[in-house]
């Protein structure tokens, strides 16, 4: 058994980040105009994926349309939010580090669309720099008006609770307490959004598993813990079984969808970033390069990652700068604090 810390952690501190995590989302004004702007992004970083796959997952289409836009959304991971909807069926998510140590999901949608998905939750700095590159339509709950204004200058399709010309897209569940119960119905919103264009790839992916970097060149693991703060601690373990990454909350308890199905995934990487306190908010700095890992396959490989704009994907290389390939599937990336970060650093353990 084999334990690696990447960084050291201090967690005094983090309890007195200040914020709106858990409470009502503030009022908003919106152009309207702006937030359905039909501008596009094109990823010209070298990550290619053959048309006749999903270029997100590189899965085959089998008779998909790719054409269509994805659908971004910020979902809480709020206690009282959870099982969330929809969650266990997005191509991509991103858990990012908000205030008070807890986190929010930016989870992507496209190879398939649930009926419904949520609950939203409002948009943080860094998530114009996360969702840019696929274009589409981002989904959320309003936010602070510069966050928002920074949302609507992003090449991405603004859909905010509350906005007149989207309003009949969302409504509240009954099930849960506000703020923690906005949903989202997911085909109508993007059939209303059809026009934009489909996603550009955002990784390189293998033809299978066992031809990914990590299963080809990395070691084995069972299992990895995420610690991003005291209070938000994921783990993921490897089921040789079903061939996936299954997800733990922090207390060990299997996290689990409204669907009643454990979170998965066929790829978990690990970034290494910096965050900032800016104005009592915790930022994530993405336009940047550091360190992380890859988890494939019950395989785990140290990677290098750099993202060169906002609009641009996040590219992943190997100790010999060659391009990291991904397993065919569904993809979680863990935004860790890195040294030098404004909150404590970050370790992950990997057995």
């Amino acid at each position: 058994m084999t334990t690696k810390l990447m960084s050291a952690i201090a967690l005094v501190g983090l309890l007195g980040l200040a914020g709106c995590a858990s409470g009502s989302e503030p009022a908003l004004e919106v152009d309207e105009n702006a937030a359905s702007s039909e501008s596009t992004t094109e990823a010209d970083s070298g990550i290619t994926v053959d048309a006749n796959l999903w270029p997100l997952t590189g899965l085959p289409l089998d008779g998909g349309d790719s054409t269509l836009p994805s659908l971004a959304a910020k979902i809480d991971n709020h206690p009282l939010a959870r099982p969330q909807v929809g969650l266990d069926q997005a191509d991509i998510v991103f858990e990012e580090l908000v205030e008070g140590g807890i986190t929010r999901y930016v989870a992507v949608w496209h190879s398939t669309l649930p009926e419904e998905i949520g609950p939203v939750r409002s948009v943080r700095p860094m998530d114009p720099d996360i969702v840019s590159p696929f274009g589409g339509i981002l989904a959320y709950s309003g936010g602070q008006q510069r966050f928002i204004e920074a949302m609507l200058d992003a090449p991405v399709a603004s859909a905010i609770h509350g906005q007149s010309d989207v309003q009949d897209f969302f409504y509240r569940s009954t099930t849960t307490t506000a703020p923690h119960n906005v949903i989202v119905r997911a085909p109508d919103l993007v059939a209303y959004f059809a026009d934009r264009a489909g996603p550009a790839p955002q990784f390189n992916f293998a033809p299978n598993t066992e031809a990914s970097s990590a299963v080809s060149a990395g070691e084995e693991l069972t299992s990895m813990r995420v610690l991003l703060s005291s209070f938000s601690a994921p783990s993921w373990e490897w089921s040789s079984e079903d061939a996936v990454f299954y997800r733990s909350q922090t207390n060990g308890a299997a996290d689990l969808a409204i669907s009643g199905e454990q979170l998965s995934a066929d790829n978990v990487i690990v970034l290494f970033v910096d965050i900032q306190v800016i104005q009592d908010i915790p930022t994530t700095n993405l336009v940047d390069q550091g360190e992380g890992y890859v988890a494939t396959g019950g395989k785990y490989l140290p990677i290098r990652w750099s993202k060169a704009a906002s609009d641009q994907p996040i590219e992943l290389m190997d100790s010999s700068g060659a391009r990291i390939l991904l397993a065919p599937g569904h993809t979680w990336i863990e935004l860790v604090p890195g040294a030098g970060s404004g909150v404590p650093e970050g370790i992950v353990t990997i057995q």
